[in-house]
């Protein structure tokens, strides 16, 4: 089904593309769920967090001002954000579309990313959120522990714990947990990012392209669920 439309995706109007948006609190795993997705339908995976590592580390002009903001530790303003996407998403490995991981982060973001799709006849075809209870986020990020070379190279003391305890199966290399990744840390990022999120999800479900799905079940089965949500969100439109 994706492939005839991807050999043809240079070929049609921008305001054919899929532009998907993930939705999800940290430890939901929907960054997982959107490379799985990216790569099987031939979708660009922006995440706007190697997006602005990339950005800075570039030295792009945009880069440059989110330069300031990050290493000050401070939130990346709206517009600057939404003008980084909008400048992402004009690049050629974009034509097809994109799955968005990490924006919009707010209402207010969800509203600009319309606005900058409406200006090109473009619209969000479908919002995904991966459900997780709060408890369970703890539970899940407590346990993740990373290398300390590569924080590529992630494993979970209960669902994936390393061949050897502390020690990456890859690199050799010691495995930590981050500061972002202790329960006391974990439940403040927890009660200033939800808020906002479930603004995102209301956004979404009032302009009829939200779907949810339960993030607790096994990777497999969240992927298999997104997709029919996906195939579903591609029949109505």
């Amino acid at each position: 089904m994706t492939s005839p439309a991807l050999a043809g995706a240079a070929t049609r109007g921008r305001h054919e593309r899929r532009i998907i948006v993930m939705v999800g609190a940290p430890g939901a795993g929907k960054g997982t769920q959107a490379r799985r997705l990216a790569a099987e339908l031939g979708l660009l995976h922006l995440s706007t967090g190697e997006l602005f590592r990339e950005a800075v580390r570039d030295h792009t002009p945009l880069g440059d001002k989110v330069r300031s903001y990050v290493e000050k530790g401070a939130l990346v303003p709206d517009d600057l954000t939404v003008a980084m996407v909008e400048d992402r998403l004009a690049r050629p490995d974009a034509d097809a579309g994109a799955i968005l991981d990490g924006f919009p982060r707010t209402r207010a973001q969800a509203e600009a990313l319309a606005a900058s799709l409406g200006r090109r006849g473009e619209a969000v075809s479908a919002a995904l959120y991966v459900e997780v209870a709060p408890d369970a986020l703890i539970d899940r990020l407590a346990g993740r522990r990373v290398c300390s070379t590569n924080e590529n190279h992630v494993y979970h003391l209960a669902s994936h714990p390393p061949a050897r305890p502390g020690v990456c199966d890859i690199d050799g290399a010691r495995l930590i947990q981050r500061k972002d990744d202790e329960p006391a840390t974990i439940r403040k990022r927890l009660e200033r990012q939800l808020p906002p999120m479930y603004e995102v999800i209301d956004h979404y479900a009032e302009t009829g392209v939200l779907s949810a799905v339960q993030g607790d079940q096994p990777i497999d089965e969240v992927t298999a669920d997104l997709r029919r949500c996906i195939s579903s969100a591609g029949r109505a439109s």
